[in-house]
């Protein structure tokens, strides 16, 4: 039998709905007050699981500061026995055992996890283009027009990932994977209607696979990667394949570069005359991505040239799919002033880094943190360490309640660098308030 601390929450506050707005905040300290008050489980304990000082953790329950550093984040919900997708992360080693005999952790909150999403639609202004969960009856038949139905539905739901991290989106995202394949395993179908919904499962595999990336499941995020190449190339669908490629690029940089590269190449290698500009430019950018990351500094601005020559080739009656819309010149910008970050080129990377982010706006939060730190990256390499420091946090305030581990990721490591300058101000500040 595993471990249960006696930190752990009953299920009864798990499915409360205070309970769950506040750890999808990382709002620990109104946990660690409900847990005082209808659980009965004590500051001093909850300080010795969680290792917080006790006084700390009564500071945190009366509103005064936040908890934001990744690892705190994994060793309170572990202490608190709160499953991790509650958090933004991917589920805990001990979830298995803990959950009680027919309960699924996916079920918990599963009505309050639906009503924040739409809250958090509301308040950015997507509530309109946010559908249903539920789906009406498939046709008896699937014709070309139902597939093109379900492929409104899916760039909807891409929305949701302008706001929201990997961890709220990967199980609507997958959902959406199994339905489809569901369709094509016991539908029958109407002339071209298998290929073009082969096509969209393609297209939800690469979107369920970043979210899985984004919330740290990258095992999943490989594999339907994998899959959506396959799908791409049942549909004969080009464009969808280099993209399935240059995902497959972006998720092996951690572990092989050399790889990385190639996959990215191998991306590159399907556009021809007819493929959509802002995908010429995504695939682009993230071989410049992995050329960077490899230390190819005459591949990484080649490949750069070739994503601006693309997005100014656009025309304005050029059709592009709606998964690669999102790549503009400010994002191509981004990407600039990240390689040369990650080349340690930080004469290059500042000025083209500040003055894209100043056009970046807040609402996209998790993105922002991410790039933020590239910026606070290149000022350390430039030695301006109180400019680095500012950034990191920022980019920390940006980050918090966002379901994503990867800007956690990033600050990290910034966050040691700074350490042997704390005697700044500056530096002293970010370092106090990542310990919040």
């Amino acid at each position: 039998m595993t471990y249960q601390p006696a930190t752990a929450l009953p299920l009864g506050l798990l499915r409360d709905d205070e309970v769950q707005h506040a750890l999808a905040r990382h709002d620990f300290g109104t946990v660690f007050r409900i847990a005082r008050e209808r659980a009965g489980i004590s500051y001093s304990k909850i300080g010795a699981e969680c290792d917080i000082k006790p006084e700390r953790v009564g500071t945190l329950a009366r509103g005064q500061g936040r908890i934001t550093t990744f690892e705190k984040v994994v060793q309170i919900a572990d202490a608190l026995r709160v499953p991790g997708h509650l958090v933004g992360l991917a589920p805990r080693p001990w979830e298995a055992d803990d959950v009680p005999a027919g309960t699924s952790t996916a079920e918990i909150g599963s009505h309050v996890r639906r009503r924040t999403l739409l809250q958090a639609a509301t308040t950015t202004g997507l509530a309109a283009a946010f559908p249903a969960l539920h789906r009406s009856e498939a046709p008896s038949r699937i014709t070309t027009a139902y597939v093109d139905r379900l492929r409104e539905r899916t760039t909807r739901l891409r929305r949701l990932d302008e706001v929201l991290g990997g961890g709220d989106t990967y199980r609507v995202y997958l959902g959406e994977v199994q339905y489809t394949k569901g369709l094509l395993r016991r539908a029958s179908f109407h002339d071209g209607a298998r290929r073009r919904l082969t096509a969209l499962l393609a297209e939800q595999a690469q979107q369920a696979g970043w979210a899985a990336f984004d919330g740290g499941r990258t095992r999943d995020a490989t594999e339907l990667y994998e899959e959506s190449r396959t799908f791409a190339q049942t549909a004969q669908d080009p464009d969808l394949y280099g993209n399935s490629l240059a995902f497959l690029a972006y998720g092996t940089l951690p572990k092989d570069r050399r790889t990385a590269v190639s996959f990215a190449q191998d991306s590159c290698a399907t556009i021809t005359s007819r493929t959509p500009s802002t995908v010429r430019a995504l695939l682009y950018e993230r071989l410049a991505w992995a050329c960077a990351v490899d230390g190819q500094a005459t591949g990484t601005e080649t490949a750069l040239t070739s994503a601006r020559e693309a997005l100014s080739a656009t025309q304005d009656d050029e059709p592009q799919p709606d998964w690669s819309v999102w790549v503009d010149h400010t994002e191509l910008d981004i990407m600039t002033g990240r390689c040369w970050s990650e080349l340690r080129r930080p004469l290059r990377a500042v000025p083209v880094l500040t003055e894209a982010l100043g056009r970046y706006s807040d609402d996209h939060a998790r993105d922002k943190a991410l790039y933020l730190s590239w910026l606070a990256d290149a000022y350390l390499s430039a030695g301006e360490v109180e400019r680095a420091a500012e950034t990191v946090g920022r980019a920390l305030e940006l980050s918090v309640g966002v379901a994503s581990i990867r800007p956690q990721q990033r600050l990290a490591p910034l966050l040691n660098r700074l350490r042997p300058h704390s005697a700044l101000g500056p530096v002293r500040d970010v370092l106090e308030h990542a310990t919040d």
